[in-house]
């Protein structure tokens, strides 16, 4: 194992596609191909994690036939997997465990495939329940849904026939009788605790594994289940090959030890390499820009505790109350919620039964200790201590409400309402930490599991890795920013609240088409959920972000043309360098599909678009002297030595003054090392690298961009005379 390369299968790019990629992918130097979900999901699905059917490859794709066709071309397979919810299709009978739970209520053997609150709730209903609903065929029907009916039922009248089913029908706003990914409805959370559920969920995968067809996993969303660990464990001895989770790790926290698996799918690594590439001295004119533009004088950690206040009120009023019915006290609601609230992490992994370990008790201390200064302290601390030592359902249900508020709080909200600079706004990210220094990277990646993933994008990020370059370069001229976004400003303006991060995806994203942009700016608008929502639209308001989008590009698009082309000749610098850190630190490399060579994408669906390799294929083929060409250049070195490089090859830091990262990888004769700059506008305004050295490990480096032999003590203008990296072998 020492690359992956992840593609998203769509219905219109499924395993045939994929495999005609194999040989492109080989010749860029990637070991693994690492696939989104492959099971069965709704037909239309363009991400696959809304499975409807556990025991089918997805058609779609091309079927089974199709994935070991795939396979057959001989680069091992990754499968992304999804052990935490399934999906309520519409109509419902697409989910056949669902439906026969539904039917046959408590009873039913498909019933323990779900966290049901009998009768279920069932939020789908409009203003037009009362018209609409009716019985057709044995089913009761609603538009385009459909729910069984009770064997013995049929035949009642509707209100009482209604009234005998195992479940109810209720408002689409209402919050539903079962558990769910985050505040997402249409897809059910499953109980993969129990032994015949974890089976029958598994049981092709595994049979793909055992079979030679998926060499590897990786398991999405973790932190949904009851116990992650128990859960690991037991998967762990059917993926004898590579096993990430999808785990959010915030700032300085860190894998839970006893998790048998190689790591996370690499958030951490993004948020500390894209630290890197960001000066800290732009921090406070950032800030202050920020607040002159939008109105928001808080700090984050305010901002924050609002938002995840806001999203728990919005959403999660039924989990909280099902939460406050297992601690047995209706008194301890507001307590409860902002012992949610304070919570600094997604997770503190406690187990019903066991002692907490030190870390998780700290966690939840923690936490009650920031509570305890906005309502009764004393319920605070009876809520902590029934979290950690309490009634076993009041014990998992609240880790498993943790981390959808958080996710929906954080990640969904104050990430679209505090943004002095959007680079840092990403899953796992502190926006309020600017840059990290280079002591700071090395001794992160000194604690790295060796066989953890990185990454720079997936297709999860808020903003591609080229856009985060972009954006970095802002914290080294705050005061060129200020003067561009105060001239776009004051020529265009709508919501003060949004405004300002639209001038920055603009410019970071450049060029981009009016669409793409209107269409990231409805979606930033309704995850701040200041004016409006996904539950509370407006129409007016969001003929307003229409307006404001067309007038923005043709008033001001001239002008954030031209900022944007002097911005990319040191986005250009830290995009290269995050990549060469990127691909060479500790853990395994993940390229995210065409981030081979520049993408400025946003948020999903747009970062999601088909990528067009056959560019990628005749760049890669004839590289030239562009950002593309060079970043292709590049990634193609950085992940062909990796394949001659032991995974677990030593780190070594080496010094490399303020304007560059520096370190070595493996032991003599089998060595890798990178040289990035960083900070390049201040590398510039200083006069550039003068008579600046750095010592490189004893013995002849070849640099693999350039040909150039260097040894012992080189001159910085020359070793990145020609890029503004190295990728050295010796």
């Amino acid at each position: 194992m020492t690359s992956t390369y992840r593609v998203q299968l769509t219905p219109g790019f499924g395993f045939a596609q994929a495999a005609s990629l194999v040989g492109y992918l080989r010749e860029l130097g990637v070991g693994y191909l690492y696939l989104s979900p492959i099971l069965q999901a709704c037909p239309q699905s363009r991400h696959g994690y809304d499975v409807t059917d556990h025991g089918r490859v997805r058609e779609e794709f091309g079927g089974e036939e199709g994935l070991r066709a795939l396979a057959a071309e001989g680069m091992p397979l990754v499968s992304d997997i999804v052990p935490n919810h399934m999906t309520v299709p519409v109509p419902e009978s697409g989910n056949a465990q669902l439906w026969a739970a539904l039917r046959d209520g408590p009873g039913s053997p498909a019933a323990r495939w779900f966290d049901f609150q009998w009768p279920v709730t069932l939020p789908v209903l409009g203003d037009d329940a009362g018209e609409a609903l009716h019985v057709d065929g044995g089913v009761l029907r609603y538009h385009d849904h459909a729910f069984p009916i009770r064997p013995g039922t049929e035949h009642l009248p509707l209100p009482e026939l209604l009234a005998a089913q195992h479940y109810r029908l209720a408002d689409w706003r209402d919050s539903p009788g079962y558990r769910r990914f985050f505040d997402v409805s249409s897809l059910i959370g499953l109980r993969v605790e129990d032994p015949e559920v974890f089976d029958a969920t598994h049981a092709v995968t595994f049979r793909l594994v055992e079979e030679g067809v998926i060499h590897g996993v990786r398991v999405d969303h973790p932190d949904g289940l009851a116990d992650p660990r128990g859960y690991l464990r037991r998967l762990r001895p059917h993926v004898p090959g590579p096993l990430w989770v999808e785990k959010i790790l915030m700032d300085g926290e860190r894998l839970p030890a006893d998790w048998p698996c190689d790591g996370t799918t690499g958030y951490d690594a993004l948020n500390m390499v894209t630290r890197l590439f960001v000066d800290p001295a732009g921090r406070d004119p950032l800030i202050e820009t920020f607040a002159r533009h939008t109105g928001v004088r808080d700090d984050y950690a305010t901002v924050r505790h609002e938002s995840k206040k806001h999203v728990i009120d919005l959403f999660f009023r039924g989990e909280v109350d099902r939460l406050v019915g297992d601690l047995g006290d209706p008194g301890l609601r507001e307590a409860v919620v902002e012992l949610l609230a304070a919570m600094p992490v997604y997770r503190a992994y406690v187990n019903p039964g066991e002692q907490p370990s030190a870390e998780a008790e700290a966690i939840i201390r923690e936490a009650a200790g920031v509570a305890a200064t906005r309502t009764d302290p004393a319920a605070v601390a009876k809520v902590a201590d029934l979290v950690l030592y309490g009634p076993p359902e009041a014990v998992v249900r609240f880790q498993q409400t943790c981390g959808p508020v958080m996710a929906k709080g954080v990640e969904d909200t104050a990430l679209y309402r505090w943004y002095p600079l959007a680079c840092l706004n990403e899953v796992g990210g502190e926006p309020d930490r600017f840059g990290v220094s280079p002591a700071e990277f090395h001794e992160f990646c000194a604690g790295l599991p060796p066989r953890t993933m990185t990454t720079l994008s997936t297709h999860d990020t808020k903003r591609s890795e080229d856009v985060r370059a972009r954006l970095a370069v802002l914290s080294e001229m705050p005061e060129e920013w200020t003067a561009a976004v105060d001239s776009w400003a004051a020529a265009v303006s709508f919501d003060p609240r949004l405004d300002y991060l639209a001038w920055q995806s603009l410019m970071a994203a450049w060029p981009i088409s009016l669409d793409r942009f209107t269409d990231y700016l409805l979606k930033a608008a309704r995850e701040a959920k200041t004016s409006i929502s996904w539950l509370h639209p407006d129409p007016a308001y969001e003929e307003g972000v229409r307006d404001f989008a067309r007038r923005a590009m043709d008033v001001c698009g001239y002008s954030v043309a031209a900022f944007t082309e002097v911005v990319d000749r040191y986005a250009r610098v830290n995009s290269l360098g995050q990549k060469a850190v990127q691909l060479l630190m500790p853990g395994i490399p993940d390229v995210y599909q065409g981030n081979e060579i520049t993408d400025f994408s946003l948020v999903d669906p747009d970062n999601r678009r088909p990528v067009d390799f056959e560019r990628r294929r005749r760049l890669l083929a004839d590289p030239d002297d562009s950002w593309d060409g060079q970043k292709i250049r590049l990634t193609a070195a950085a992940l062909r030595l990796r394949a001659r490089l032991d995974p677990e090859a030593p780190y070594a830091p080496i010094e490399a003054g303020e304007h560059a990262v520096a370190f070595a990888r493996g032991v003599p004769g089998a060595a890798a090392v990178v040289v990035a700059t960083r900070l390049p506008v201040g590398l510039e305004r200083r006069g550039g690298w003068g008579s600046e050295t750095i010592t490189l490990p004893p013995g002849r480096w070849r640099d693999l961009l350039t040909g150039a032999g260097h040894a012992g003590e080189v001159r910085m203008a020359d070793l990145l005379s020609a890029y503004p990296v190295a990728v050295l072998e010796g």
